[in-house]
């Protein structure tokens, strides 16, 4: 499936990157037939609606740098990122997830992938005591943008060259608008090449209004 993504989406991979990618599939369906890992209604869409469109964030972010990856959960987008920048040799992925049996899979993805990361059981509210401040911080299906920005606050002021790249559905112009209210950021919309109603937004300059 993995060699349609280009056609279909617009999206190259390597043969390397398409073997790890397969690889992942594979393994992902064995234990999503033990724990949830994403919705049962979307387990039939799995390249389409979830590798592809964490595989998109390589168009927008191509060179490697340090991601955080919030509520990894299936390992969308985390784990693919960590398969892209295997590709690369350089930049890491740490994975935030505080549910053990995910945390499970996740290890054993980046194990059987050779992905470029590591597996954090903790309560993302926590993460940052511990997790240095990185180049980009990514989140798929986990809150709105006001909680995620307070999410990402300790890192984006330890860093202020951090950037928030994150999934959004049809409805992400009300929470910019919430945001805005609390939030100064700078904003770039990418629109998704998976999902017509979806969009990927990349933040920058995030600061809390006082």
């Amino acid at each position: 499936m993995a060699h349609a993504l280009s056609a279909k989406f617009g999206i190259d991979v390597s043969r390397e990157t398409q073997e790890r990618l397969e690889r992942f599939a594979d393994l992902f369906i064995k234990w999503a037939a033990r724990i949830n890992l994403i919705a049962p209604s979307t387990k039939d869409q799995l390249w389409a609606r979830h590798i592809a469109d964490s595989l998109q964030l390589r168009n927008i972010v191509p060179d490697a740098g340090r991601w955080i990856d919030l509520g990894s959960g299936g390992g969308f987008p985390g784990v693919i990122t960590s398969i892209v920048l295997a590709e690369h040799g350089d930049g890491w992925v740490d994975l935030v997830e505080s549910n053990n049996k995910k945390c499970g899979f996740l290890r054993m993805a980046l194990a059987e992938t050779g992905g470029r990361g590591s597996v954090h059981p903790v309560r993302i509210e926590d993460a940052a005591k511990s997790l240095p401040a990185p180049d980009f911080i990514s989140a798929r299906a986990l809150a709105d943008l006001d909680l995620l920005f307070a999410y990402a606050q300790p890192w984006a002021t330890a860093n202020p060259h951090l950037k928030l790249i994150l999934h959004k559905g049809r409805d992400y112009q009300s929470e910019i608008d919430k945001a805005r209210g609390r939030w100064d950021f700078d904003l770039v919309k990418h629109q998704s090449v998976v999902e017509e109603d979806s969009v990927i937004l990349e933040i920058s300059s995030l600061t809390r209004r006082v």
